[in-house]
């Protein structure tokens, strides 16, 4: 009897190891990793595997219609924006992803938040020119006096907003999907977007990136925040809308900002947006640190694991596969 082990491509990632991975998928599968960018790279790459796990190389319909072996598609994280879920569900095709602690992320943002607030940045280009003074960063207000504003209340937003609470600021959100009780128990104000735009001093973006969600952070948008508002998303680049946020800071409408993510990853270092100097960048790393690499690489290998095994993944996208497979 013959017996072929399973193909499973890690299509992209910058992970040091993926001994993680190695370990757990070892027994069935082949195991390869490439350095997919394009949809023709993971076709020409991925073409006869039975699993793929992805960090953010596109899986869309095209790439699933042309990997007839396809069984599962596991992410390194939590969004699914670069997976076409609704393809690969109508192939019998399995979207999972990983769903770990977002812990890095809550301290990332309020680095950032504090970084802005502080203006930390600025204090220390001031202090390297040699001037030693703080009347030029005037006016730095208390945290505790000021409103923040919460734009999405998942998990990484109710983590962000426990631990906002130490600093007593009034803190305010706009999530529709996310039920009263929810508000109620994270003890923040539930208010409509415009309304949070118009009285927050600083906005938090936490919310997924989907079609409602593009460019939900406009030119409009943007002018009804104050003069003296800061923005920090630590979410999804294509969020805000670049060229509208570039504009808003050179101009002035709003004070500063701090981005984990930008629309079109990774950014050239001849970025206009680099010029700018009430602005705080870092390179999407809001969701690292030493014990989450390890878990999102178990967590993702285990997907696909349990799929070739022919179980059910801990986190699965698209549910209603199931249906269809069975």
């Amino acid at each position: 009897m013959n017996y072929r082990k399973f193909k499973v491509v890690i299509t992209d990632g910058d992970y040091p190891t993926m001994d993680p991975e190695r370990e757990i998928l070892s027994s069935i599968a082949e195991l390869v990793k490439y350095d997919c960018r394009s949809e023709e790279d993971v076709i020409r790459c991925a073409w006869d595997a039975d699993g793929v796990i992805v960090d953010y190389a596109p899986i869309s319909r095209r790439v699933i219609e042309n990997m007839p072996r396809l069984k599962v598609v596991s992410r390194y994280g939590i969004g699914v924006d670069n997976v076409d879920v609704e393809a690969a569900t109508e192939r019998g095709v399995i979207v999972a992803n990983v769903i770990y602690d977002v812990s890095p992320i809550a301290e990332h943002t309020i680095a950032l938040l504090l970084a802005c607030w502080r203006k930390v940045m600025q204090a220390d280009k001031n202090v390297r020119r040699g001037a030693w003074s703080y009347q030029e960063l005037m006016p730095i207000n208390l945290l505790k006096s000021s409103t923040v504003g919460i734009i999405g209340l998942g998990r990484i937003g109710r983590e962000v907003a426990i631990r906002l609470k130490s600093f007593n600021p009034r803190i305010i959100a706009y999530d529709p999907y996310i039920k009263d009780e929810v508000f109620n128990e994270v003890g923040v104000e539930k208010v409509e977007l415009d309304y949070l735009l118009t009285e927050s001093d600083a906005i938090l973006i936490h919310t997924p990136l989907t079609r409602e969600t593009y460019h939900l952070i406009n030119e409009e948008k943007i002018r009804l925040m104050k003069p003296t508002a800061i923005i920090v998303n630590t979410a999804r680049g294509p969020i805000i809308d670049r060229q509208a946020l570039y504009k808003a800071l050179k101009e002035k409408w709003i004070a500063s900002a701090a981005l984990d993510v930008v629309e079109g990853e990774p950014l050239d270092s001849n970025d206009p947006l680099l010029s700018l100097n009430n602005l705080i960048i870092t390179p999407h790393m809001a969701w690292y640190s030493e014990e989450t690499i390890h878990e999102i690489q178990r967590k993702a290998a285990l997907n696909v694991l349990k799929v070739l095994k022919g179980e059910t993944p801990e986190n699965i996208v698209n549910p209603e596969v199931l249906r269809k497979i069975r």
